[in-house]
């Protein structure tokens, strides 16, 4: 459905997308992870035609998407980064002006919107001024008015920056059933959970590149262990961080240890030697991989530094 074939975008002299290719199938809800400043609104911007890439090409269902070409554009919903609603206007206000900008109009216009503030549960507040939602509403809201036209590819840029829980499970569970209604979505975050719980596929970019691709399980297997146990960093456990390098990988993150065994090593050589030091099993968790684990594997730092 949309493919990115080498993409390249500069401002000055700092390169925000370095030669990005990357295709997304019909139906698919794909996640683009990364910390702010990866590149992620960047791709967004182009893939929405905001902007144009200063090298390769972008192309939705075979056609070019460029900063020109209204038509093609018209098949994307676009759910920007920043609240992009008029404060002073009401919910329904709103939605018919973002309404008219998509072509709609008269009795389209009218089910349009009142399906929109259904689906995102905003009916009963359609005539209160958006200043006065909550973030959370406000988000909905924002989510709501790229519907509309009921695009065939939905681009969520952190749609969830700045809400509560139940207002985040709550857009989660609505683009979730959109996509199962087989609607195409986008979705970049920096927050790891998200990408876990939503997508079927994740790039994980960093510094305008794409670093790994694929499903979940097909991201941890790409790491070179299996499991990471951790224990905190101080006097206790000292004499028991200096004989683990010739069991596997020791590294320190915020305080903490973490140690993971060499390919073929068996954890119980490692519980092995902390019971010979008389160290309590209480000091030591253990867990699978992560795509925590992951990004800080294939890039050296944790994903929110």
């Amino acid at each position: 459905m949309l493919h990115l074939d080498h993409v390249t975008k500069r401002y000055g002299a700092l390169t925000a997308l370095d030669g990005v290719s990357l295709r997304v199938a019909r139906g698919e809800f794909f996640g683009l992870l990364g910390p702010n400043g990866a590149g992620k609104s960047t791709l967004m911007s182009l893939v929405a035609g905001l902007r144009a890439p200063d090298g390769g090409g972008l192309t939705l269902n075979g056609a070019a998407i460029t900063t020109a070409e209204p038509a093609t554009r018209r098949a994307l919903g676009l759910v920007p980064q920043h609240i992009a609603l008029y404060q002073e206007l009401s919910a329904v206000q709103n939605l018919r002006i973002f309404g008219q900008l998509h072509g709609l109009h008269g009795a389209l216009l009218r089910e349009s919107v009142d399906e929109a503030l259904a689906a995102v549960q905003l009916n009963d507040r359609r005539k209160d001024q958006v200043k006065t939602f909550s973030g959370g509403m406000q988000r909905r809201l924002n989510l709501a008015a790229a519907l509309l036209h009921r695009p065939k590819l939905l681009l969520c840029d952190e749609p969830t920056v700045g809400i509560d829980p139940q207002s985040r499970n709550a857009i989660f569970e609505f683009l979730e059933r959109l996509n199962r209604e087989g609607l195409t979505i986008i979705y970049s975050t920096h927050y790891m959970e998200e990408a876990s719980r939503l997508c079927s596929r994740i790039g994980i970019i960093d510094h305008g590149k794409i670093l790994a691709l694929g499903s979940l399980d097909e991201l941890l297997t790409k790491l070179p262990f299996e499991e990471e146990i951790r224990f905190q960093a101080g006097a206790e456990t000292a004499a028991l961080a200096a004989r683990l390098a010739p069991m596997g990988a020791l590294t320190a993150l915020d305080g903490t240890h973490r140690f993971r065994p060499r390919a073929g090593a068996k954890l119980s050589e490692f519980y092995a030697l902390t019971e010979s030091l008389g160290l309590p099993a209480r000091l030591f968790t253990s867990q699978r991989p992560t795509l925590e684990a992951l990004f800080l594997h294939l890039t050296g730092r944790n994903l929110r530094e």
